[in-house]
């Protein structure tokens, strides 16, 4: 019986092994699942003026998550859905293995005055409790730098996109006919893949002001061009 090296086992798996740097930059193997970069830019930050998230330094495990979620259509997304449906698992393993070794936020010093009620940086940092909303930051951490891999940065991702997120955590309720409108039906929230329901209830509770106040506080955050201070993310 000849011996075969184990390694030479391997590498017909090794070859076809997912590679989450070119499913970057290339796309996948299946054509309609394309380049990340060409909507979360070449270093993973986004494009915060259409709205695209920053993907790098995020939790591997929330990445897999919202991918998984998406292909599973728990997150409802005309853009990402079909790009998560034609990836593989281990594809979807790999790009988020991938964005989550760039860099994370370096996020900047917040102001040590104390925030103005109703501001964003009153309903980040303070709430409104009287409606049972909690801060922001008692879920995604301190400056908003995330807790574990279920609540995620929101330091460093653009105004647009924290709020597109909180409108599709809430949807919309009905509106009844009057004089001057049509009749609008309900829409119902397109994001329903959260702990316990637990920002669905928050978002149906802040107004389209408060969720458009909140979300320019956070992106106002990042990003520092201060040395990186690794510290700032002890609680991931």
């Amino acid at each position: 019986m000849h011996y075969i090296p184990v390694i030479a086992l391997l590498l017909p798996l090794l070859a076809h092994a997912a590679d989450g740097q070119s499913i970057m930059q290339k796309g996948g193997a299946n054509p309609a699942a394309l380049p990340c970069i060409s909507c979360h830019g070449t270093d993973g930050k986004g494009l915060a003026a259409a709205g695209f998230p920053r993907l790098a330094g995020l939790p591997e495990a929330y990445i897999g998550k919202q991918l998984a979620d998406l292909k599973a259509g728990r997150r409802e997304n005309p853009v990402m859905q079909p790009i998560a449906q034609s990836l593989s698992d281990e594809e979807m393993a790999a790009v988020a293995k991938a964005y989550a070794e760039l860099p994370k936020v370096n996020v900047k010093a917040g102001p040590l005055e104390r925030p103005q009620p109703g501001s964003g940086a009153w309903l980040a940092l303070r709430g409104a409790w009287e409606r049972n909303i909690p801060e922001c930051t008692l879920c995604h951490g301190p400056a908003g730098v995330g807790v574990g891999t279920a609540f995620p940065p929101l330091a460093g991702q653009s105004a647009l996109y924290i709020e597109n997120q909180l409108l599709a955590w809430r949807g919309s309720t009905a509106r009844p006919a009057t004089r001057h409108s049509k009749a609008v039906a309900a829409v119902p929230p397109s994001r329903r893949n959260d702990p316990n329901g637990l920002m669905q209830h928050i978002a149906a509770d802040l107004s389209a002001a408060e969720i458009k106040r909140v979300a320019e506080y956070f992106a106002g955050l990042g990003e520092s061009q201060e040395a990186f201070d690794e510290s700032q993310h002890r609680l991931r």
